[in-house]
C-alpha cells in the first residue's frame, strides 16, 4: 500500500502543477504516526484554487483510489481551511490530531480550530444519523443479516461523532473503534452488551434470529438517544 500511496502522491504532483499545496493523509489509518496497512487511507488535497476542471483532472486517480478500498480525497483551498475551521470542527480536529503530510506545507500548523460550534454540530449530526438509521430499518426489519449489516455500518460512523463526544466530556477518544466506544459507555453508563453484540455481528456469520436483531436494533436505538440527550444537555 506504501508504494500505492507514493504513486499517487506522484501522480497528484503532476495532475496539479503549482496549483497544489499540500497533500495530507489523516485519520486511524496513522497509529504513532505509523501506517496501518489494513485501514483505509483518508487523503486531504489543498489547492490553491478548485474548479470544476481542477476537480475533472483528478477523475481516473480518485475513482482507482476508491476501488482500493479508500474513501474520496477531501479537496480544500488554502484560503478554506482558514475561513471553515470554525464550521466544521469535527472534520477539522480529526484532520488535525492524526496527520501525516505527504507533500507540501502542513495547513494546520498555527490554524486555530474554535470549538464553539462542536456541541451543536454534533447534535446536529448525531440526530441526522439517528433519523436515518430509523429510516434504513424500514426495509430490513424481516431480514437478520441485512438488519445485523445495517448496525455494523452505521456503529462505523456513529464512532467517529463518539470520539468528539468523548473530548467534548473532557475524557480518553481513542482511533480505535471498540476501544472508543467502550470509554463512552464507561463513561456514560451504557449497555455495553448491546455493543458487544454489534462487535459479534461484524466477525460471525452465523444466520441470526429475526427476533434477536430486532431486540438488539431497539436497544442499540437508546444507547444512541441516551448520547445525543447527554450531548444536549452538555
Amino acid at each position: 500500500m506504501a508504494d500505492k500511496l507514493n504513486e499517487f502522491v506522484e501522480s497528484l504532483r503532476k495532475a496539479h502543477g503549482d496549483n497544489l499545496t499540500s497533500i495530507v493523509l489523516y485519520g486511524s489509518a496513522l497509529v504513532d504516526d505509523q501506517l496501518d496497512e489494513d485501514e483505509p487511507k483518508n487523503i486531504l488535497i489543498v489547492l490553491g484554487r478548485i474548479t470544476p476542471d481542477d476537480l475533472k483532472a483528478d477523475y481516473d486517480l480518485a475513482e482507482q483510489w476508491r476501488l482500493d478500498g479508500n474513501p474520496f480525497p477531501v479537496y480544500f483551498t488554502s484560503k478554506e481551511i482558514v475561513d471553515s475551521s470554525d464550521v466544521f470542527p469535527v472534520e477539522f480536529i480529526d484532520m488535525s490530531r492524526h496527520r501525516l503530510v505527504l507533500y507540501g506545507d502542513d495547513p494546520f500548523v498555527g490554524l486555530e480550530i474554535p470549538t464553539h460550534n462542536l456541541r451543536h454540530q454534533l447534535e446536529y449530526e448525531l440526530r441526522g444519523k439517528l433519523i436515518r438509521l430509523r429510516t434504513l430499518y424500514i426495509p430490513s426489519t424481516h431480514s437478520p443479516d441485512r438488519l445485523a449489516r445495517l448496525m455494523v455500518d452505521s456503529l462505523d460512523s456513529f464512532v467517529i461523532l463518539f470520539r468528539h463526544v468523548l473530548m467534548m466530556l473532557g475524557g480518553n477518544a481513542s482511533f480505535d473503534k471498540r476501544e472508543c466506544i467502550m470509554e463512552l459507555t464507561d463513561r456514560l453508563k451504557l449497555d455495553k452488551r448491546v455493543f458487544n453484540r454489534i462487535f459479534a455481528y461484524e466477525v460471525d456469520e452465523e444466520v441470526w434470529l429475526e427476533a434477536e436483531t430486532n431486540e438488539t436494533f431497539a436497544a442499540y436505538l437508546q444507547q444512541i438517544e441516551r448520547v445525543i440527550d447527554s450531548v444536549n444537555q452538555s
